[in-house]
């Protein structure tokens, strides 16, 4: 193979590890995560109110090429999220409407690039996922080099092929298979003191007094203040 083209096995992940993050939203998967993790920068250009969650099928490709998104259309199987790192790039779109329609057709779940798409017209009502750095309608070359199923950088994120992709309205993390029961949980266990907090706020026993506590620990407030 050429230098610069590489193209490795499909990485299948146990969709009951995937299943564990039905439902929870990124929000939450990244505050677990330290909130040091996933994705900033990225835009959703499909409906709102429409979540991602699947294995990443990766790709690097050079700027303003997408020879091998092509290919990894070609390669993927239904429930797959393409994830590419497409260096940021935003100077040509790399997927527009007849790619989205051929992901849609092979029941990818979605789309993630980390550069720029076009024909967003299409997008924009529909509920197949895409989220991208930007747009420009500028159309792409088609000549490679680019790398099929390997690490890539997504917002300054390692995306291993593989790995659990869970994105709604606010963005798109990434979970390491190994880390997804723990993850899960932990999420889980989030989920359920939030729905306390909003259960507090609504009938009026919000605790707020760690507000004022962290500022006395800060000498912001003088210790006797409430």
């Amino acid at each position: 193979m050429q230098p610069g083209f590489r193209i490795l096995p499909h990485v299948s992940t146990d969709p009951k590890l995937i299943a564990l993050f039905a439902d929870i939203p990124a929000s939450i998967v990244s505050d677990n995560m330290n909130r040091v993790t996933g994705t900033w920068g990225l835009h959703p250009y499909h409906r709102p109110n429409v979540s991602l969650l699947g294995p990443a099928l990766t790709v690097r490709v050079r700027s303003g090429d997408n020879l091998m998104i092509h290919k990894a259309l070609q390669m993927g199987r239904p429930g797959d999220v393409l994830v590419v790192d497409g260096d940021g790039c935003l100077d040509r779109g790399l997927v527009g409407e007849i790619m989205k329609r051929v992901a849609q057709k092979r029941q990818f779940a979605g789309l993630v690039i980390d550069g720029a798409v076009r024909d967003i017209a299409a997008y924009r009502n529909d509920d197949f996922p895409c989220y991208a750095r930007g747009v420009c309608h500028r159309g792409p070359f088609k000549e490679g080099p680019g790398e099929i199923n390997i690490p890539v950088s997504i917002s300054g994120v390692v995306v291993h092929p593989g790995d659990i992709v869970i994105g709604d309205d606010d963005g798109v993390v990434f979970v390491r298979p190994e880390d997804a029961p723990a993850l899960a949980e932990a999420s889980r266990k989030k989920m359920a003191a939030e729905a306390a907090t909003f259960a507090a706020i609504a009938n009026g026993t919000y605790d707020e007094t760690w507000i004022d506590a962290s500022l006395r620990a800060r000498n912001v407030l003088p210790a006797s203040a409430s």
